[in-house]
């Protein structure tokens, strides 16, 4: 089969390697579509420590079974048609057993840290899929993923009818934040440097967009950060009214470090939550989508056959887009 292949960081190559093959308890998925997000950007820079190298990544993804391996749990068919959750948790781990597998002490992700769904077909636990109505399409599909950690990033977060939220960047996870936020009942602004993508915020129903969260002159009920750059984590926990809450959601790397008042976290009671990948949200982030509670043609805004994998993960580093796919059955031409 045709794969995305990441020999080493920044070798990057689209060639044949073996199909996969079904083991005990998996499905093999012929792949209808894969979203690139930040990070495949990392993974193919070596930026991720969990990821072995070579590997074919894809963590975003949606397709069709093709085949049943031994002991697959679930009444499956070759045919059905699924989206998939990556998450691997070993399951006996503290973190496991206490209900937090995203924190798993041996975490791992299908295209994370095994061959993913970049590529014609992927083998994938039957136990992370689920059934797709005929209504959805593989790009929808491949949407779930993202917006399942949309999901338990507002959990944790909380949102009551009537507060005002602040979100930190414009880009893929902003914007569906910011729907989310708001199906909950919340007043939702959207800051981000790029003023280009400030109009898609407005157009979903943004109380109020700007370039700069001082522009907004405002007090805010709660927080979340999208972008993880440490100047915008600063400039939300600045907005944030006495007994505001913030979420760190985006992305910072591992180094990075924030400079925040504890005064103002301890006199004004300032409660500060992250939020880590996906977490008994995927099914709930399948029926939003199904339902139509998202708007994804808001958010998809690209689409590559597999051939072109890296020039579509040059779109996601220059952000010219938000939600970039690949889709395998595309012609080249």
């Amino acid at each position: 089969m045709r794969a995305a292949v990441v020999d080493q960081p920044g070798s990057i190559r689209v060639a044949d390697v073996p199909d996969p093959k079904p083991g005990n308890h998996q499905l093999l998925i012929k792949v209808g579509a894969c979203g690139i997000c930040g990070t495949d950007v990392h993974i193919a820079d070596g930026h991720f420590p969990p990821t072995p190298y070579p590997i074919v990544p894809g963590h975003e993804f949606a397709g069709e079974v093709v085949e049943i391996g031994p002991e697959a749990p679930g009444d499956w068919r070759v045919g059905d048609r699924v989206a998939v959750d990556p998450s691997l948790f070993c399951g006996y781990c503290t973190p496991c057993r206490s209900g937090h597998g995203n924190l798993c002490a041996n975490w791992g992700a299908t295209g994370d840290t095994v061959d993913g769904a970049f590529a014609e077909y992927v083998a994938v636990p039957a136990a992370n899929c689920y059934r797709m109505p005929d209504s959805m399409t593989w790009q929808q599909g491949a949407l779930v993923e993202p917006v399942s950690c949309a999901v338990h990033g507002v959990r944790q977060i909380g949102v009551e009818p009537g507060e005002r939220f602040l979100v930190m960047g414009a880009g893929t996870m902003g914007l569906l934040m910011q729907q989310l936020l708001q199906r909950g009942g919340a007043q939702v602004s959207v800051v981000d440097r790029n003023a280009s993508r400030l109009p898609r915020a407005e157009q979903l129903g943004a109380a109020a967009v700007a370039t700069d969260a001082a522009e907004l002159d405002q007090r805010f009920d709660a927080a979340v950060d999208c972008t993880g750059a440490a100047p915008a984590i600063e400039a939300a926990f600045d907005s944030l009214r006495r007994g505001g809450r913030l979420l760190i959601f985006g992305v910072a790397p591992a180094e990075a470090r924030v400079s925040l008042s504890p005064f103002r976290i301890y006199n004004d009671e300032i409660k500060i939550v992250g939020s880590m990948a996906v977490l008994h949200s995927f099914g709930a982030a399948l029926d939003l989508v199904a339902s139509g509670a998202i708007d994804t043609e808001a958010i998809i805004t690209d689409a590559l056959p597999l051939e072109k994998f890296p020039e579509a993960l040059e779109l996601m580093r220059a952000g010219t887009g938000l939600k970039v796919q690949v889709i395998p059955g595309m012609s080249d031409a």
